[in-house]
């Protein structure tokens, strides 16, 4: 079983039992105890589980959110990949808006060395673009939003956030939809959210959307704007003849990663 398979598994455990050991891991994964014990630590720092002597908690039964981490884990390999696609479209010296979410995190981290302006829209992206030496030469400078912080998420949302967007202009926004489909555009889990993408793209030139494979003809309820206002679209995903001339007819360039 691979690693990911690994944690997907351990993850869905948690989600409906309050605690696990990791003799009841090694059975059901398959795999040593040293493999399973590594797997809960990485898990751990992610903000999926907690670890306790002998196996580990989850956080769900104790109130608190996993979600993020877990989705951080999810598809990782295609959202660094995904994150090299989008930094390879940026210029330097450029003014840019990133959403949240967990591949933002991913572009953000890889932005951390770049000198340009970016508006973040979580603090975990904050975080990732914080270079680790504060005596590091290239660095992006930071324009915080403001607004209500979403516990969890840490993501920022509300009329403040929409206003401060608005009140600027970027060279580019960099939009990671909840899902996305050719007939209705990007789309959010959240109405909030929504009203904060939107805000994004509208204050920029140019709109570069960055979406895993899994959330194509994905559905979600708030409608965040059709094709026509995206310019660029970064996936894993392989797409088909019909999916590339609709993209064409609304002038979407699509880069696989």
């Amino acid at each position: 079983m691979h690693t990911d398979e690994r944690h997907r598994l351990i993850g869905g455990l948690l989600r409906s039992r309050e605690q696990v050991t990791v003799d009841e891991l090694m059975a059901a994964c398959g795999a040593s105890g040293a493999t399973i014990r590594r797997d809960l630590d990485v898990l751990a720092q992610h903000g999926v589980l907690r670890r306790v002597h002998g196996g580990a908690k989850s956080l769900v039964f104790g109130g608190e959110n996993p979600e993020y981490g877990q989705r951080e884990l999810e598809d990782h390999a295609a959202k660094v990949r995904i994150a090299a696609g989008v930094v390879a479209l940026l210029q330097d010296r450029g003014h840019v808006w990133l959403d949240s979410g967990t591949t933002a995190t991913e572009i953000a981290r890889q932005l951390r060395q770049r000198e340009m302006t970016i508006m973040p829209m979580s603090l975990r992206s904050v975080t990732a673009l914080s270079p680790d030496d504060a005596t590091a030469g290239r660095r992006p400078d930071i324009l915080m939003p403001g607004g209500s912080l979403i516990p969890g998420e840490l993501s920022f949302r509300g009329p403040m956030t929409e206003s401060n967007i608005r009140s600027l202009r970027f060279d580019a926004a960099v939009v990671t939809p909840c899902a996305l489909n050719l007939k209705d555009g990007l789309l959010a889990h959240d109405l909030d959210d929504a009203a904060v993408k939107r805000a994004g793209l509208e204050s920029a030139a140019r709109v570069i959307v960055a979406c895993a494979g899994s959330k194509w003809n994905a559905s979600a309820v708030a409608l965040v704007a059709p094709l026509d206002a995206v310019d660029t679209i970064v996936t894993d995903r392989q797409l088909s003849p019909e999916e590339r001339d609709q993209l064409a007819q609304h002038s979407v360039e699509a880069v696989i990663v």
